[in-house]
């Protein structure tokens, strides 16, 4: 896979019905998996979207997911540049990115299998990394 930049939209729980919404205005194939998937099977969470991704028929993709226990949701704020693929230049985009910013989740593997990392840059811009097939 070739490494890709997308959106990544963070809801407060409705990410599902956005997702559908997008699939139904731009095609394609939509692929979501929900937070009981990956361990949290008997939380309120459980059926709520970990991760979402849609692949448009006009190239795009679009990836979503409802905003994790924890976390803050702020609307206004809900996008994400995500970056994904399987190039090892993900690390030292990640690395450079990082310079000046916050580390949210170092970049490791996780319990999808895949690596991932998130930060905030130094001009606050949201970014995700995805090293691996799941992205």
């Amino acid at each position: 896979m070739a490494t890709r930049l997308n959106p990544y939209i963070s809801f407060d729980g409705q990410a599902r019905e956005a997702m559908e919404f997008y699939q139904s205005v731009f095609g394609g194939e939509l692929k979501m998996n929900t937070f009981g998937e990956f361990g949290m099977q008997d939380t309120p969470q459980a059926d709520q979207i970990m991760h979402a991704q849609l692949e448009t028929d006009a190239g795009y993709t679009i990836m979503a997911a409802d905003t994790p226990p924890g976390m803050e949701y702020r609307q206004g704020s809900s996008i994400t540049v995500s970056l994904s693929g399987d190039d090892e230049v993900l690390r030292q985009y990640f690395t450079a990115l990082a310079e000046g910013g916050k580390i949210g989740t170092p970049l490791e593997k996780q319990m999808w299998g895949d690596e991932y990392g998130d930060l905030v840059d130094r001009f606050g811009v949201n970014w995700m990394v995805n090293l691996g097939g799941l992205g």
